[in-house]
């Protein structure tokens, strides 16, 4: 029987407009990791939220030169170039450093991050990825068992979870990616502790 699970989240780079555009405008920065962010869920007892990790990635381009975030990026998360030149490491070891937190424990996002940032990233950095894609769950297929609508699922973001379910997020900063992912964690606990899903759906 699982004990543990792990859910994350991340910030990657972007700029006004660029989503819309999927990132193809001229001018739109490559969608490469800055933030990494995750948290342990028990899967017995109480289900507590347990330790949690963050990293800051150092974002690079094609060229390998370091990238400088946008005034919307800094604006959105708070990580500004001082911060990255000051907690900034390679893509390559926070990758292994979350496989290391996960411990073999499944790795959950709201949504397929591992697409969206992982596969971009490396991608963009020229390296294999050091975790497989079969280390990731996308956690919007756990609250649809749940019994959560379709059209609510599309309609929400990982930061608006906790709320959803009415659980106190005053501590959680949206557009953090240990934020929200806390707030993910939270809602999955309370998911757990009304017995509207089992350890084993995060399998």
């Amino acid at each position: 029987m699982l004990r543990e699970t792990v859910i994350w989240d991340v910030e990657f780079l972007t700029d006004i407009g660029a989503p819309q555009r999927f990132w193809c405008g001229p001018n739109d920065p490559d969608p490469v990791l800055v933030q990494i962010g995750a948290v342990k869920l028990g899967l017995e007892e109480d289900c507590p939220i347990g330790a949690t990790f963050e990293r800051i990635v150092t974002p690079r381009g094609r060229d390998g030169n370091v990238l400088a975030p946008s005034a919307l990026f800094t604006k959105l998360t708070g990580i500004d170039k001082a911060r990255i030149a000051a907690e900034g490491v390679g893509l390559a070891p926070a990758l292994e450093a979350l496989g290391d937190f996960a411990n073999g424990a499944r790795i959950w996002a709201w949504g397929n991050d591992e697409h969206f940032a992982v596969a971009i990233s490396c991608y963009v950095a020229g390296i294999d990825p050091p975790l497989p894609v079969t280390a990731f769950g996308n956690a919007t297929q756990l609250f649809q068992r749940a019994g959560l609508p379709v059209d609510d699922i599309h309609q929400l973001r990982s930061d608006k979870l906790a709320a959803h379910f009415g659980l106190p997020d005053d501590d959680l900063a949206a557009h953090d990616a240990l934020g929200d992912a806390l707030s993910t964690a939270r809602a999955l606990q309370h998911l757990l502790r009304r017995g509207h899903l089992a350890p084993n759906d995060f399998a």
